[in-house]
Formats: structure tokens, sequence, C-alpha cells
């Protein structure tokens, strides 16, 4: 199998590829610039913010995050929601080569720990054609279906199985996995684990964005990290192009996305707010025929009022200054909700810490770095001090419509 191996946001060396195989890799959702490199017949790779792997027939295509793939996923798992009060220390994620490598030792060993008490059983209801009576006799479809039959008999019962929404997520996570060619034969063969403890589990395919979400009380809390896990794999592993007889699947983060998301939820729950308070929403539009549309990233409501508007940027910013587009969206928001300031986040290394005020308006365009360096906590330490920042913004604006 022929491997190409990229960095986020860094040039490739010159690789040959195939018209069909530049097709694929023009997706857009790849975000993948391709040019010809100069004096030869191959090309020179470029990708934007994302990563992961993809393969095309025998074409094995990595692309490596600035952060360590731990780093990655943890922050990843933290936005969704899991485990967020322990940190990501359960789930020991390993230094592989590729992000599903990694994933599937980390699957593998989620499940063993939520496995060792037994697979998880629940109740479901089914309604069936039987030949003896089991649960209650459904009357309406014996009559509609079989008038004048005595059998077989149209039932509903409650069946207690292992065939449920749990272990059918991390049983379709795991066949996206293992449909990809692992480079690590731990990782497959902790997959083949999986598969052999989930036989009696039914495959169900689940689009990744209608993953659904398993409610956890004191009975299933151990299955929360092996859901997790399951849940962010089936939201990113079902990119599939084609072009010609070539065929691509892979699996695929965002990390402008990732970092947005995670921002979001930590500042959520430093500051003890709900999804519903603090949250992405879109806002009041820039003009009065409402044609400029506005969606921030970070919002906070009182009410029907904005108290507070942000934006989180994970993006690669070409100077050592923010870009003038990104302060002009932060203007717009404010200008549109009648903040008198709001707040930009970079990951560190994108950008410095800076106030910009506006002139004639004295509007306030703070500019904050979060640094990805360090482990989960310190990130989150980090966190506290925007959490601050937020909330003096929140109080300057509450504080001037009290006094208009």
């Amino acid at each position: 199998m022929r491997k190409i191996d990229l960095q986020e946001y860094q040039d490739s060396k010159p690789y040959a590829l195939s018209v069909d195989e530049r097709g694929v890799l023009s997706s857009k959702d790849l975000s993948l610039a391709i040019t010809p490199a100069p004096g030869t017949d191959e090309y020179i790779l470029k990708p934007d913010s994302i990563v992961g792997a993809m393969e095309i027939d025998d074409l094995s295509i990595l692309i490596q995050p600035k952060i360590s793939i731990p780093k990655l996923l943890s922050l990843a798992c933290y936005a969704m929601g899991v485990y967020k009060s322990q940190g990501m220390r359960q789930f020991d994620f390993k230094e592989e080569e590729t992000l599903p490598d990694t994933l599937a030792l980390a699957l593998s060993a989620a499940a063993r720990r939520a496995f060792s008490r037994g697979l998880l059983h629940g109740y479901l209801t089914r309604e069936e054609a039987l030949h003896t009576v089991r649960g209650r006799i459904r009357f309406d479809e014996q009559i509609r279906h079989r008038f004048g039959m005595p059998l077989p008999v149209e039932v509903r019962y409650d069946e207690f199985t292992d065939d449920i929404l749990a272990n059918r997520l991390v049983k379709a996570a795991t066949v996206r996995l293992g449909a990809m060619r692992l480079r690590s034969r731990d990782a497959r063969s902790g997959l083949g684990w999986i598969a052999a403890m989930l036989d009696g589990v039914s495959l169900t395919e689940f689009a990744p964005n209608d993953v659904p979400k398993v409610p956890f009380d004191r009975i299933n809390e151990h299955y929360q990290g092996v859901v997790g896990l399951s849940r962010l794999i089936l939201q990113h592993s079902a990119f599939e192009a084609g072009r010609g007889q070539i065929r691509a699947t892979g699996f695929l983060m965002d990390m402008n996305a990732v970092f947005q998301k995670f921002v979001t939820q930590a500042l959520r729950d430093t500051l003890g707010l709900s999804e519903n308070v603090f949250l992405e929403k879109r806002i009041p539009s820039l003009d009065v025929q409402d044609k400029v549309g506005l969606r921030p990233d970070l919002t906070w409501w009182d009410g029907g009022v904005c108290i507070f508007v942000g934006d989180a940027k994970y993006k690669k910013i070409a100077g050592e200054s923010v870009p003038n587009a990104d302060l002009y969206q932060l203007l717009a928001y404010t200008t549109a909700l009648d903040l008198p300031g709001g707040l930009l986040i970079y990951a560190q290394g994108e950008a410095d810490s800076i106030v910009h005020t506006v002139r004639h308006s004295g509007k306030r365009l703070e500019v904050a770095a979060l640094d990805l360096s360090g482990s989960l906590d310190d990130i989150l330490t980090q966190i506290k001090i925007l959490a601050a920042k937020v909330k003096a913004l929140r109080a300057n604006a509450q504080a001037l419509r009290r006094a208009a």
C-alpha cells in the first residue's frame, strides 16, 4: 500500500497522484490544497484544519494534527461531555501512528472496563407473530391480519436483552474502525475482541449527524466512557467520496470545530451555565433588511437578551497579528447586539492577547490565547481565566444597559 503522511497546515513533499486520486482529494470535505510541483508530474499537498486518515483504494493518507493525538481526543471527548469532572485519565490514550489506531486502542480499553461486569442489558419492547402466546396479544392486529386463524398470534412483549442502544453504538463504532487498514496489531486484536463480545447485538447504521445519546444513571454509568468514544467515532468516520472506479473512506476531524466545541463546553462548565444559556446561536442580522446573517460561536443569554458574544478560532494565522477579518466579524457581532465589547479566543501560538478599542464607538475587542501544550487540567485552569474575561464583559454590558 502507498502511504502519504501529511501535517496540518504544512506543505508536503511532491507525490505522484492519478487523475481519480486528485479528484477525490479535491473534495471540499477535506479542505486539501493540491498544487503541481514545479518541473515535475507530481503534486504538493497542504492540509487545512481537517486531520485524520483516509484510504483511496491502495493509497493511505494520514493528516497529523499540530497537537498530539491523545490531546486531540481528550479535547474532543470533553467537548462531548464525556466524564468532564474526571478529566480523560480513564481513557489511557496511546501515542500511535494514526488517529484510527489510537481510537481503536482507546475503544478496546474502554470496552474491557465497561464489559468487566458483563454486557449491559435492558428491556426492549418487541412485536412479533408467534406460535405461542408471550406477553400481551395484539387483538386489533390479530383480527386485521389473521382473521379466523388461531396461529400465529400477534403479540407484544418486553425482552431483557443485550441488544440495546448502548451496545449497538459500540458495535457500530467497532465495525467502522475495523473497516480501515489499521497499522497496529493490538488495535486490530482489540476490535476483534469487542466484535466477539457483541456478537449477539444488532449491527445498526448511524448517520454522522444523527448519532443518538444514551441517558446515564447509576446502573449504566460505567458505560459512559465506551459509549462516548463510540459516538465520537460514529460522528467522524463516515467520510466517503468517489471518482470513476475509485472509492474513498476515512475518519476525519475538523480542528476548528473541535476547538470551538471544547471552548464552549469548558466555559459553560466553568461558568455553571446550561447549554440553553451559553451556546452557539444565530443573533439578529447586521442590517435592518435581515440580509447579513450572523452566528457567533459563543453567546450568553439572559432570557431573550444576549449579554456576551465571542468567537473561538483555531485557524492558522500567516502573520503575527490577528486577521482584520476576524476583528471585523467580532465588531459586527457587537454592533448587531449593541454590546460594548466581545472576545476572540485563539489557540496559543496563533495570536497574542491584546485589546483593540474601536474609534468613535469605544467598543473593546479583546483577543485571548489558550495554550494547548499542557495537560487537560492545565488547559482547564486557563479556561478559568477566560471565564473571568467573559464575566467582566457581561458585567460591563449589564451596567451600560442599566444606565441607559
